[in-house]
């Protein structure tokens, strides 16, 4: 969906570290370093009135072409992935070309999309676009032509379309536009038309927009560094249930940066953005449950949630959980899963020369198992992308 990382969190903030209490042997650090992994997308997935697709590997039957588009579908789905809701009621079944035809007018697009019906989608789009002048179908379009689902990839195309809707006021086409002028999609890179439309569409109300635009006044180069304003743009996109918003806003109230300094309010925040999904938002609120700080003390929730974000591939996580396995703070202590997790961790870039002793002090059979779990875990992992 047009995903673009504009700037990072860590760009703008100076992350403080927490400590764990010091043990017999050392302080053990838990707390982030100065570089924390910032938030791994700064878009969230949000499409016109329908959950989306996943984007198909393989190539299946052709959907018959509609007069509208003259085009061959590029790799439907076998099986479409069953959606969220039909018509806005829950279901566990994929959507039919029945639900297709049967769908109130202006939703027929976006239930043949969802449906994996790209070229019907984009004939009922256009015809919307030309018996309507609908702007959300030519958002689709624009969609459509920008991910090549249905039509052949034309990022021009999809300009176009994006630039149509935007005239006629849709924020989501807003957006789109938004991050294709960022990257410098469909034409030049332009962050002054692109900031413009972040501005327009936040003032619409669009989420994404909104915590783009935040960030933009935490860097300080398209705007004048502003925290405050920044803070009331992530207000309006986590109190609207954005898991980015609620990390970016729990670590303003951290340090106390366009808001007053609020420990409280930054771990209710963090919670927030950790039940949310942002594996950020994991690391920093195990950190506060595990020292207690601005919220009640839980060790064992703490290491629950290190493990859950260390599963996730987060290398801070992987490195402080192999702490609490190292010292017996939270879980039972296991010196073979704490060298598993550090040597996980340290090959994802969290370097840790207080384990690194830890390890080498180990008896040969513990720390040998350590190394065998954490080459079977890293050798499962996929490729990174080039």
């Amino acid at each position: 969906m047009n995903r673009v990382r504009l700037i990072t969190l860590a760009a703008a903030l100076a992350f403080a570290g927490a400590h764990f209490p010091a043990s017999a042997q050392a302080p053990i650090q838990i707390g982030p370093p100065a570089q924390i992994t910032p938030p791994r997308a700064i878009r969230p997935a949000v499409k016109p009135a329908k959950p989306r697709p996943k984007k198909p590997a393989a190539k299946a039957p052709a959907e018959p072409a509609g007069k509208a588009t003259g085009f061959a579908p590029s790799a439907p789905p076998a099986k479409p992935a069953p959606p969220a809701t039909v018509f806005g009621e829950p279901t566990d079944r994929p959507i039919t070309p029945a639900d297709v035809a049967s769908a109130p007018d202006a939703n027929a697009p976006y239930v043949a999309f969802q449906a994996g019906q790209f070229l019907t989608a984009f004939a009922e789009a256009t015809r919307r676009v030309e018996q309507k002048g609908d702007p959300k179908a030519m958002t689709l379009l624009g969609e459509l032509y920008g991910d090549g689902y249905g039509v052949p990839h034309d990022d021009a195309k999809a300009v176009a379309w994006y630039s149509l809707a935007a005239d006629r006021g849709d924020p989501e086409a807003m957006f789109a536009l938004a991050m294709f002028r960022f990257a410098g999609r469909g034409g030049p890179r332009d962050r002054e038309a692109a900031a413009d439309l972040l501005a327009r569409a936040a003032k619409l109300g669009h989420v994404g927009a909104s915590y783009n635009l935040g960030l933009l006044y935490l860097e300080g180069q398209q705007f004048p560094q502003d925290f405050k304003h920044a803070a009331e743009l992530f207000r309006s996109a986590a109190d609207a249930g954005n898991p980015e918003a609620q990390y970016a806003l729990a670590t303003l109230y951290k340090e106390g940066r366009g808001v007053p300094k609020d420990l409280v309010e930054s771990a209710r925040l963090l919670g927030a953005a950790a039940r949310g999904g942002n594996i950020d938002g994991e690391v920093e609120y195990a950190i506060a449950l595990y020292n207690g700080t601005g919220v009640p003390r839980d060790e064992a929730g703490a290491a629950a949630l290190l493990r859950k974000a260390a599963q996730r591939g987060s290398p801070i996580a992987q490195n402080r959980l192999a702490r609490i396995l190292a010292t017996g703070k939270g879980l039972p202590a296991d010196p073979a899963k704490a060298t598993k997790w550090h040597l996980v961790a340290k090959a994802g870039g969290a370097g840790d020369p207080w384990l690194d002793t830890f390890v080498q002090g180990l008896k040969p059979a513990d720390r040998e198992a350590g190394e065998k779990a954490a080459k079977a875990w890293l050798d499962a992992l996929p490729p990174p992308h080039s």
